[in-house]
């Protein structure tokens, strides 16, 4: 893996295996190379393969028992190079837990938690990573800041998060990946239920982190891959049809 980039991929293939039926390819990446802190994108029609090799970065498809995964995924993370599923390397392998929480992703709908807005971002701070409720409480705040959130909630953080609008749950989502500190953040259409100004927000908290983190935006909008990533990334039944460069999109 080369200085440069984040995630290397070689010969992945996923799988839909139901029960008593014959398998079918889901996906077939030969290469691939994702850069590093930069924001990339992946377009193609609906069931072109786009959100299983987002969900192949972080081993998620493993949540879906009829889905198989094999080949090889390679993240650099922590200032060293690992594997993401198990072979026969002297690469080691990357813990599964730890590298949900390293390469966190955002769905097109805001999963939330039952609870409060600050709840929200302080329970998987103390359950999922181990902090202490005064070492999650100022890594709250620094991630709604970061997710663009902070001054719209600040006074409010015990109301119920299913008061927030739709951009704004979406954006909470965001800020609870990002308080695990990620490196990298998979974006899974993130404004595709929202409106305009919504999505606009969204965008533009997008648009403040690339250069920090290894962004990967899966999107059907060629339009909101040209405002947003330096690099996109052509998906057609499964497999990557083409790469481009976006030289319009500056500080990448």
């Amino acid at each position: 893996m080369s200085i440069a980039s984040c995630i290397q991929i070689n010969g992945l293939r996923v799988f839909h295996r139901p029960l008593g039926a014959a398998a079918i390819e889901l996906l077939n990446v030969g290469s691939l190379t994702i850069p590093r802190q930069m924001v990339t994108a992946f377009l193609g029609p609906s069931g072109s393969g786009k959100s299983t090799l987002l969900r192949a970065v972080n081993r998620l498809n493993e949540c879906w028992p009829d889905l198989y995964t094999e080949g090889q995924v390679r993240v650099f993370l922590e200032g060293r190079e690992w594997n993401v599923y198990p072979e026969k390397s002297v690469v080691p392998v990357y813990s599964i837990d730890k590298l949900r929480r390293k390469a966190g992703m955002v769905f097109q709908h805001p999963h939330l938690l039952p609870l409060s807005i600050g709840r929200n971002i302080i329970l998987p701070l103390v359950e999922g990573a181990g902090l202490t409720l005064a070492e999650a409480t100022p890594r709250m705040e620094e991630a709604l800041i970061q997710a663009g959130l902070w001054d719209e909630v600040k006074d409010r953080l015990d109301s119920g998060a299913e008061r927030l609008s739709g951009g704004q749950m979406q954006r909470l989502c965001m800020a609870r990946a990002l308080a695990l500190k990620p490196e990298i953040l998979l974006l899974d259409e993130p404004t595709a239920s929202l409106d305009a100004k919504a999505a606009e927000q969204v965008e533009e908290t997008i648009k403040e982190l690339a250069g920090r983190l290894t962004i990967l935006l899966v999107t059907h909008s060629r339009a909101q891959a040209d405002r947003l990533a330096a690099h996109h990334i052509h998906v057609r039944n499964g497999a990557i049809k083409n790469l481009s460069i976006n030289k319009d999109v500056r500080g990448q």
